[in-house]
């Protein structure tokens, strides 16, 4: 870096309505996968922080949960999680889905877009699944209804223009500091994404209200002198019948999970990994504020 080029990072939010691709877009900009992807809605619970760095500037990304109304006190935080990262950032990424169409939600957003005095970047996102002249009456709806810093087309599963997306960011970054190291993607800690990457698993493999109603939370997790890395891990659900479904005939299913979240957490921590899978029944937890609390949602 010459020493006319001064390093620029700072904080960008990534918001929209459920299940629009936000924690497909963050992984595909940061190259990793640290936020759990699912065709569920409000898969994202917390604010995920994702780090991209290059040697000219640095991005700290929050992915927030899809802004939706809430049903439960863990949609109440969920809500307030979105919401409080409107303000406290550089730039904010508003993400829709070109393929589903504006709906009441994205116009709910825009109603809030209008407090923040933030650049605020449009991302249409999937438009690997329609026609490129179909684009321009959609950016012109958008266009009109909020003054957005820049409309950019995406994919965010294909990757396409996310590198222009990136330089765009970069150019409402302010001077400053590089707040993590180069080689880090994430501020949570391996046991939080270990915990996600099993809830990804669940997400995948169940339907109905099973999704909303587990949470896994890491017990115990070590290495042990050979350099394995022994976790154990409970998965809660809310009632007995769910904890039938989340076993599955045998076991079966509760074997599945484990072994496709086992190589993903071996990805993740470059380690062998023995993972332990226990299920808990712990009634109406997403409406008692000390499980909540436990499992790591906390209000900031």
């Amino acid at each position: 870096m010459s020493q006319k080029q001064k390093f620029k990072s700072g904080f960008v939010s990534i918001i929209g309505r459920p299940n629009v691709g936000k924690s497909t877009l963050m992984n595909q900009a940061i190259g990793q996968k640290i936020a759990i992807m699912s065709d569920k809605p409000q898969t994202t619970r917390n604010k995920i922080h994702g780090v991209y760095t290059t040697d000219e500037s640095q991005i700290v990304f929050l992915d927030t949960p899809g802004i939706h109304k809430p049903t439960s006190k863990l949609g109440d935080y969920m809500m307030k999680t979105a919401h409080s990262t409107l303000n406290e950032v550089d730039a904010v990424l508003f993400l829709v889905d070109v393929v589903e169409g504006y709906g009441g939600g994205d116009r709910y957003i825009i109603e809030q877009l209008k407090n923040v005095k933030t650049p605020v970047l449009l991302l249409l996102n999937k438009i690997d699944m329609v026609q490129p002249e179909e684009l321009l009456p959609i950016i012109t709806k958008y266009k009109d209804m909020y003054p957005f810093a820049e409309i950019i087309p995406v994919s965010a599963l294909k990757g396409n223009n996310v590198t222009t997306m990136l330089d765009q960011i970069i150019k409402y970054l302010p001077e400053g500091p590089q707040y993590y190291p180069a080689d880090q993607v994430t501020d949570h800690p391996e046991q939080f994404v270990c915990a996600e990457l099993i809830r990804e698993k669940i997400l995948h493999k169940t339907r109905e209200e099973i999704p909303h109603s587990i949470a896994v939370g890491i017990e115990d997790m070590k290495v042990e002198p050979s350099g394995m890395v022994r976790i154990h891990a409970v998965i809660f659900v809310e009632r007995d019948s769910q904890k039938g479904i989340i076993i599955g005939k045998r076991g079966a299913l509760l074997k599945q999970v484990g072994q496709e979240a086992r190589k993903d957490i071996e990805v993740l921590l470059g380690s062998k990994v023995y993972l332990e899978l226990w299920v808990k029944v712990k009634k109406d937890w997403r409406n008692q504020e000390r499980v909540l609390k436990d499992l790591g949602f906390r209000d900031e």
